[in-house]
């Protein structure tokens, strides 16, 4: 994958509120998978994150379920293609306690597993704060970084 070389790569997906570990967003409770890498974009912080985030998985259930939508989705669904790769896509959310977690989100069966990228922007209402912070972007600025960094995904045979 080709990516900007500003953002911060990692193999882990635990950070932090309403992120978790799990090998994709909105996982089932112990969905067996894997994360492979996250890319961080430049400037996040507590206030708003954002990152590009690849998992797979094997589990027959999980590549089963692969392209199922999950109930939470809202907004913009059905089918893009990157690079020449269709995937089934949504955009889902949720929020609690003054935190929300959005996600641009694509899932793709290949050589017999479930690949799940998840473009991702979490965060933290800064008005809670006193004073109140700035996030270091916008929602739709952090979505856009996540989606030039995503033209840099393709297979490679």
């Amino acid at each position: 994958m080709d990516y900007p070389q500003d953002m911060i790569a990692r193999r882990s997906f635990a950070d932090g509120y309403m992120r978790n570990d799990a090998w994709k967003a909105w996982a089932p409770p112990g969905s067996p998978g894997h994360p492979i890498v996250a890319l961080i974009v430049p400037g996040s912080n507590d206030i708003t994150r954002a990152a590009l985030r690849i998992g797979a998985s094997r589990d027959p259930q999980a590549v089963n379920d692969c392209l199922t939508v999950p109930p939470n989705a809202r907004g913009d669904h059905g089918t893009r293609t990157v690079n020449g790769a269709r995937f089934t896509y949504f955009e889902a959310g949720d929020a609690a306690m003054n935190h929300y977690m959005h996600t641009h989100s694509y899932r793709l069966v290949h050589d017999g597993a479930c690949i799940a990228i998840d473009l991702m922007v979490t965060g933290t209402n800064p008005q809670v704060y006193s004073p109140p912070r700035t996030p270091p972007f916008t929602k739709s600025a952090a979505f856009a970084t996540l989606q030039k960094a995503l033209q840099g995904f393709h297979f490679t045979l």
